[in-house]
């Protein structure tokens, strides 16, 4: 009676740690799909008002540009608001430019998200391995001994993977500074 027992423990404790990890790790996987269609919703947001924008001010500086094609003289002001025009697409391009980072952090969510559902393919093929070691006939103690083997190589995966994963996601490569999100 006290080896099933035992067996019974070792198995509901097995069956409770992988559904444990299993858990974390979708749930980790869910948070950074949405992380990353947040942020695509944002940088689309953000790059078509600058894209909007951009379109406003050429097509008004094609407007001062045909009236001087046409003969007419611009006057100081028309000419100043000109001028000024460029700094503002400038200004609009760079918007566009700083808005395409998300590439960048997009990039790391997706691959953290691959790592963390690699790490669970691993998981469960280490579940599956050992598991498989056990036959029909295989006794109590040796099942146990498994199964202890079994849940020192799933804790050991289970603490190499969050070692890998950050929990941060970074913007490095663009000139406009370093953003950290999540």
């Amino acid at each position: 009676m006290a080896r099933k027992k035992i067996l019974g423990s070792h198995v509901k404790r097995l069956l409770s740690g992988v559904s444990t990890h299993g858990r974390r790790h979708l749930s980790e996987v869910e948070t950074d799909l949405l992380q990353t269609g947040l942020l695509l919703e944002e940088a689309v947001e953000k790059l078509t008002t600058s894209f909007i924008a951009i379109h406003s001010a050429v097509g008004a500086r094609q407007e001062a540009i045909d009236c001087m094609l046409a003969g007419g003289t611009p006057t100081a002001e028309e000419t100043a608001k000109l001028a000024a025009m460029s700094g503002e697409i400038g200004t609009h391009v760079n918007s566009a430019i700083t808005s395409m980072q998300f590439q960048d952090m997009t990039s790391q969510l997706i691959d953290r998200t691959l790592k963390r559902v690699t790490g669970l393919r691993e998981f469960l093929g280490t579940l599956d391995e050992h598991g498989s070691l056990i036959r029909p006939g295989t006794g109590s103690d040796e099942i146990v001994e498994r199964l202890g083997k079994v849940s020192m190589a799933l804790a050991i995966q289970s603490l190499e993977l969050r070692s890998v994963l950050r929990k941060s996601v970074e913007q490095q490569h663009l000139e406009s500074g370093d953003i950290e999100l999540f």
